[in-house]
């Protein structure tokens, strides 16, 4: 399964502890991550992770193109939902906008993302292979 890693500036950390945690499950499977949040994840939790530009220099777009062809399965973008406004706000908004219309389970939180590593596990996630 194709995984995509997207974590705010302040959630940073809490995607590293949340990778470490889940190696056993991510380490199966393929990881695609902005730059930033990409080489902190392969450095600490010792994952391969395909790592496209930071967000801020246009990562977050490259993803979302990819989630326009339907390239992924999963999306955890764990993000800091008291900044408000601007890029990141609109970027934000876009990539929830193209999960939902590509029927792309996507996390936006910690409990949330623990429910679909856990699902992805136990083998729920499979009809994302026929979906495609």
């Amino acid at each position: 399964m194709n995984i995509g890693l997207i974590a705010d500036d302040s959630k940073k950390n809490l995607m590293l502890n949340f990778c470490i945690a889940y190696r056993g499950i991510l380490n199966k499977n393929q990881l695609f991550a902005t730059g930033t949040t990409g080489e902190l994840v392969e450095k600490s939790a010792n994952l391969a992770v395909h790592k496209f530009l930071s967000g801020d220099l246009g990562g977050e777009q490259q993803l979302c193109s990819q989630i326009e062809q339907n390239q992924f399965d999963l999306i955890i973008f764990l993000k800091d939902s008291t900044s408000f406004g601007g890029f990141a706000s609109s970027t934000s908004d876009t990539i929830c906008n193209l999960c939902d219309a590509y029927n792309i389970p996507l996390a936006t939180n910690l409990a949330t993302a623990e429910l679909l590593i856990k699902s992805l596990e136990r083998g729920d996630m499979e009809w994302r292979e026929i979906y495609q």
